[in-house]
């Protein structure tokens, strides 16, 4: 690992450790941001050139040691070289590619590397056919306060190689790859991921409190302001990521309890703020399903709102103040589990929506995978080895909402009508749908008093009677006549096999997302 400069500097003249040969700069139209260190009140000239000398500009004066300047915008492509020149100094930046970055963010099934994934030997010997998809993966590091840079680096800026990518992330890799088939110029891939963490580690202070989860102060007691990764502990070493997930998860640890707030946004994402970057996909969950599991349809949306006005703000308002944002909502678990926390999660994604984008979380997109099981995953059946479909999935819906590609199908179907009878339940949907027979995937709950259901309230099977071509009709025997108060499509940790739920998309590519419907809350689909 490479020891990157920490808050103050030794007035050599050098760029902040997340800049490297063979890295990618944000294209245009926006403009790319370049910092780095140097000796107090010089003026550092940054000059990008290729075969001749493209743009010149001048810093500010160095202040508490660090420069910054905005280039002008400059169109996809390269190689470029960037020199950094001040008094008697020079620090260079060989094979600079422009296009669009894209952070990677989350717990172990972002940190889950191409080396784990089904296919990964062939997958690692396409890397060298993609040279202009260029990784960079942070290292594991928390810190109680925000950093401005990173502590260390794990993978500095590479040409992709199998050495480099069997460490680096299978689902950011895959998806990086994927987008630049689509979109032919470079993409740069910014890993920052930690196993077993909350989303509260990722989010800032600001940002918890508007959900009433304030960070308390013994969460810091930390012996050093900043606490690098240490070999001995587990969970500060973030090992989490290939064990059995409860060996590692347990939140009354006092040495896991420093993962709960901010930690990680500090150390792991603040640094990276300056930075103009085009958008960010994220893999996490897990860890809240039963850690503040009811505050997550607030704290995820505001976690992606906060990242996105910070980003905006620190890289001068280069970086969008809505960037696309997308996201894998959980897969499966625990085979047999009867808790809810899992498909509370996957809801609470959504914002208790179903869908995205909706009205609280806009330019976002999502990816299904509750019908990605993998009961013989040796990682653990928490860390099912199919991240193709996941990226795939997830570059569908990149290519629709970050990217304004028109006609894609990227969603699959949502309930449009619920039209419930004396012994039925009719479940209009939104599109086509391709249907397979299911006694238990939807499910009823009943009220003689037409009040609301809960996940936790007495739920029984609805089995599916016939279709057509946007309908199901479902059996609604279990309740007394007319007495149908809510229905819910695949409330469970591992409603279905591989591939083999019982809705998708006319095209059997696109699963329907899970949902609950409560038909005296006002819902709109009732």
């Amino acid at each position: 690992m490479l020891l990157a400069a920490l808050h103050d500097s030794d007035g050599t003249l050098r760029f902040a450790s997340y800049y490297g040969d063979h890295m990618v700069l944000q294209k245009a139209p926006q403009k790319a941001v370049l910092w780095g260190y140097g000796s107090e009140r010089e003026q550092v000239a940054v000059y990008l050139t290729s075969s001749t000398v493209l743009q010149k500009v001048l810093s500010d004066p160095v202040t508490n040691g660090i420069w910054q300047v905005t280039l002008e915008p400059v169109d996809a492509g390269g190689p470029y070289s960037i020199y950094a020149v001040a008094e008697g100094s020079i620090s260079s930046l060989k094979d600079v590619l422009f296009g669009d970055i894209w952070l990677c963010g989350g717990q172990s099934n972002m940190l889950f590397t191409v080396s784990q994934i089904f296919n990964s030997s062939e997958e690692l010997a396409l890397s060298s056919k993609y040279p202009h998809v260029r990784p960079f993966m942070t290292a594991l590091n928390m810190s109680k306060t925000e950093l401005i840079d990173l502590i260390q680096v794990e993978i500095p800026w590479s040409a992709p190689n199998s050495s480099v990518l069997a460490e680096f992330s299978g689902l950011c890799w895959l998806f990086g790859r994927y987008m630049y088939e689509k979109l032919n110029y470079p993409i740069g891939l910014v890993e920052s991921s930690w196993g077993g963490t909350p989303v509260e580690a990722w989010s800032s202070t600001r940002a918890l409190k508007q959900c009433g989860l304030v960070p308390s102060e013994d969460m810091y007691e930390l012996e050093d302001d900043i606490i690098q990764q240490t070999e001995n502990n587990p969970i500060l070493a973030g090992k989490c990521n290939v064990s059995p997930f409860t060996s590692c998860w347990n939140f009354s640890d006092s040495a896991n309890s420093m993962l709960n707030s901010t930690v990680l946004w500090n150390a792991m994402i603040h640094p990276f703020l300056n930075m103009t970057i085009y958008g960010a996909i994220w893999y996490q969950g897990e860890a809240n399903a039963e850690y503040h599991k009811d505050k997550y349809n607030c704290s995820f949306p505001t976690m992606i709102n906060d990242w996105r006005m910070a980003f905006h703000q620190g890289s001068g308002g280069q970086t969008a103040p809505d960037f696309p944002f997308g996201f894998v909502q959980l897969s499966t678990y625990k085979e047999s589990a009867t808790d809810d926390g899992f498909p509370d999660i996957r809801w609470h994604q959504t914002a208790d929506v179903g869908f995205v984008p909706n009205i609280r979380m806009k330019n976002t997109f999502m990816a299904v995978a509750f019908d990605l099981p993998d009961k013989t995953s040796p990682y653990g059946t928490i860390h099912p080895r199919d991240k193709q479909d996941v990226a795939h999935r997830l570059t569908l819906g990149a290519r629709a909402v970050a990217y304004g590609e028109k006609g894609i199908s990227f969603q699959g179907p949502f309930p449009k009508v619920i039209v419930p009878s004396k012994s039925t339940v009719n479940v209009t949907y939104d599109q086509g749908i391709f249907v397979t027979p299911s006694k238990d995937i939807f499910e009823i709950c009943c009220s003689e008093k037409n009040a609301s259901c809960e996940s936790d309230s007495l739920w029984s099977p609805a089995p599916i009677m016939v279709w057509n071509q946007i309908t199901i009709q479902l059996s609604a025997s279990a309740c007394p006549p007319s007495k149908v108060a809510a229905l819910r499509y695949g409330w469970s940790d591992w409603p279905c096999e591989f591939k083999a739920c019982p809705v998708y998309d006319s095209s059997k590519n696109l699963p329907a997302p899970p949902f609950i419907a409560n038909r005296y809350a006002g819902n709109q689909i009732w």
